[in-house]
């Protein structure tokens, strides 16, 4: 049994119909914001923790100036060294919601250390 060929005028047409979609897809990837779904995932995950955290910084700070000694507390946050100082946030219980008994989101306690830094009473 033979196989047909395509006759020669069509093969242009398919190097042109190639070329073009490769041009197509690298564009679109490249400059278009076109993104797979695992990209698309990851991207949605981390705008939601952004979410969560915009949310939940300014209870935290919040519950800090509704504490006990606030001047007396932002003064030991601010002299405690960066990297300690969600810790301290943690531990002094401002990073926990109201009504959770879990355990507070480092983030959180970061994020609100962060913002406590820039506070002044």
């Amino acid at each position: 049994m033979e196989i047909p060929s395509l006759p020669q005028e069509t093969t242009p047409f398919v190097w042109g119909a190639v070329t073009g979609a490769v041009a197509i897809l690298i564009v679109g990837f490249g400059w278009g914001g076109w993104v797979t779904g695992g990209t698309s995932t990851k991207q949605a995950d981390q705008k939601a923790s952004e979410a969560v955290l915009a949310s939940l910084v300014p209870i935290c700070v919040a519950q800090f100036r509704k504490g006990t000694k606030p001047q007396a507390h932002l003064a030991t946050l601010k002299a405690t060294e960066s990297w300690k100082q969600g810790e301290y946030v943690a531990k002094s219980g401002w990073a926990t919601m109201p009504g959770s008994t879990a355990e507070p989101d480092s983030q959180v306690a970061s994020g609100c250390a962060e913002a406590l830094g820039k506070l002044a009473l």
